[in-house]
């Protein structure tokens, strides 16, 4: 049966080849479709534990408002203490898995994201969010999208650079999908994760973004997070006081996360277990709640207000006020989750009240106060991210209108140099760049022992036929790796041979690897340079060349990637060209 399917597919693929870039793009649409999927699996989770704490789901602002004040107070603490507690369990599990980021995992790691860990991390974010924290849910559901699209990878046997483009295939589908944002999703990763928009890597990426656009569409009761209203028409004397708006954000908006950075190590300095931790976070945030309800949550909520009701300006300062220090403490504390929607929360807050002042100034030749705040909430994003596209992007897919596209514009790109001289991004996009460029230095004198990969298509010289038949059906290699009792390289099985074996009907059942070795193998050894590497692949036609210890020391070590060569050297040439 083994026989008749590898042949089976052998037909096929000669037959129905694709290229690897368009079969990417089919794995491209189905993550966008599990990347949604994701993101509603922790939206209801969310809802679930509402009704289960408070008797019924909905906005975070209105249930912390319908609550006893006792009640208020203590909910955020405790969501905050089980949030520690699930932390705590997470890491005991973590042991030496990889960093759970997805941006670490496709920038700087080989796009593996561990799966328990990633999961009791967004249970502790569902547990913070649920119960009120002061922070955004987008940056776990965009993980739990992004670990789905490593698994899926990983079930598949991708090779690392496909692994990590279909990561961020996964982390473009939950930012489509928590905003309506297809467009700004897909630059979201391309931007600031990618780092390219080269097409062989921005195409996948739409695709998911797009299939995860449409798939949450279909969801019954789904609504994008800010409705926004229409945009007015804008003056050309008006522009200027975008540009204004834009300095403002540029300045105001690093300054917000320089508080949180500084709040996270003030607090980390706390002797007090990490569930303590969070549960002083969340009482904090329950206290300011006491005065200003409207610290509950996101932000979500206040931010539709803002757009579509009119607020007194002492009323607007002081929710700012608190609901910056809400975000400080719960973001301080070390609560999962995301400062994308609290950013976007300040600037149309700042925007707000930047437009009730000219606006007051200058009434008859300038918009309604809200305008300047769907402009402050671009504007501010730009200048937290270092990513002026993506935000003038996301902000024109919420509005759909041509109206906004001048003004945003200029507000974000003034925004985003303004922003530039503070040295800190809410990505940490410049020193995850000088980490870079100190790689491209570093892999000038970087041997093969640096890039070695486990070798997982390997047998002994007595495995039987069946056994090859099973690992070839399995991973979509063309040769297997043979080896002693000692683990001494002794060869390879290629897949032509077995092929052409059961096509002449060869009597194959007590057949052996040790029957169809082909000994003489092109290998690498640890202490190659790269130039030496890339001259044994430039004879060989294939992925991947076996690892051997030496050349009188045939003990097999591995694998390197010719994926990984070539990135290597893309990354001195740049370096070179720079």
């Amino acid at each position: 049966m083994l026989a008749f399917l590898l042949r089976l597919r052998t037909r096929a693929q000669d037959r129905f080849r694709l290229s690897e870039i368009h079969s990417t793009l089919v794995w491209a649409a189905v993550i966008g479709f599990v990347g949604a999927c994701a993101t509603v699996v922790f939206r209801e989770g969310i809802a679930t534990l509402q009704t289960l704490l408070v008797g019924r789901p909905g906005a975070l602002v209105e249930m912390g408002r319908s609550l006893p004040v006792a009640v208020r107070v203590a909910l955020p603490a405790l969501g905050g203490l089980a949030a520690g507690l699930l932390l705590v369990l997470s890491r005991r599990w973590a042991g030496n898995a990889p960093s759970s980021d997805y941006i670490e995992a496709i920038a700087i790691g080989d796009g593996r994201i561990p799966v328990r860990y990633t999961v009791m991390r967004s249970l502790s974010s569902l547990a913070t969010i649920a119960t009120g924290g002061s922070i955004g849910r987008e940056g776990s559901m965009v993980q739990l999208a992004a670990m789905c699209a490593s698994v899926v990878g990983r079930v598949r046997h991708f090779d690392p650079e496909r692994l990590k483009l279909l990561v961020a295939c996964g982390a473009a589908a939950g930012i489509t999908a928590a905003y309506n944002a297809p467009i700004a999703g897909a630059l979201f990763v391309t931007e600031i994760v990618l780092g390219t928009i080269a097409m062989e890597r921005f195409g996948p990426v739409i695709v998911a973004s797009v299939v995860a656009n449409v798939t949450m569409r279909e969801f019954a009761g789904y609504k994008p997070p800010y409705m926004m209203p229409v945009f007015p028409v804008i003056s050309g004397r008006e522009l200027v006081l975008f540009v204004l708006l834009g300095i403002v954000s540029g300045v105001i908006a690093p300054r917000f996360l320089q508080l949180l950075d500084g709040s996270k190590r003030q607090m980390a300095r706390l002797p007090v277990p990490l569930p303590l931790r969070l549960g002083l976070g969340g009482l904090g945030v329950g206290l300011l709640s006491i005065w200003v309800p409207q610290v509950y949550g996101n932000g979500y909520s206040v931010v539709n207000s803002i757009l579509h009701e009119p607020w007194v300006w002492q009323t607007l300062v002081l929710v700012l006020v608190f609901k910056i220090i809400a975000t400080a403490l719960t973001v301080g504390s070390g609560a999962i989750g995301g400062i994308f929607t609290p950013t976007l929360f300040v600037g149309a807050a700042v925007g707000c009240l930047f437009g009730q002042s000219v606006h007051a100034l200058w009434p008859a030749a300038t918009s309604a106060p809200f305008a300047y705040a769907i402009v402050g909430m671009g504007a501010s994003l730009a200048a937290a991210s270092n990513a002026p596209l993506m935000a003038i992007l996301m902000i024109f897919e919420m509005t759909l209108s041509y109206e906004v596209v001048l003004p945003l514009m200029l507000s974000c790109v003034i925004a985003y140099f303004i922003s530039r001289t503070g040295g800190i991004s809410m990505y940490d996009i410049t020193l995850r760049r000088q980490r870079e460029a100190e790689e491209r230095l570093r892999l000038r004198t970087t041997r093969m022992v640096e890039l070695i990969r486990p070798a997982e298509t390997v047998l002994p010289l007595v495995a039987s036929f069946k056994d090859l038949t099973r690992v070839f059906l399995e991973y979509p290699v063309k040769y297997i790796y043979i080896v002693d009792p000692e683990g001494l390289f002794c060869g390879v099985v290629a897949l032509s041979r077995l092929t052409s074996a059961m096509l002449a009907k060869e009597d194959l059942e007590h057949k052996q690897a040790a029957d169809f070795v082909q000994a003489e193998f092109r290998c690498i050894t640890p202490d190659m340079s790269l130039n030496e590497a890339l001259q044994c692949f430039m004879a060989h036609q294939g992925e991947r060349l076996p690892v051997i210890r030496g050349e009188h020391d045939k003990t097999l070590l591995g694998v390197v990637y010719k994926s990984s060569l070539l990135d290597a050297f893309f990354k001195m040439s740049a370096t070179t060209v720079a």
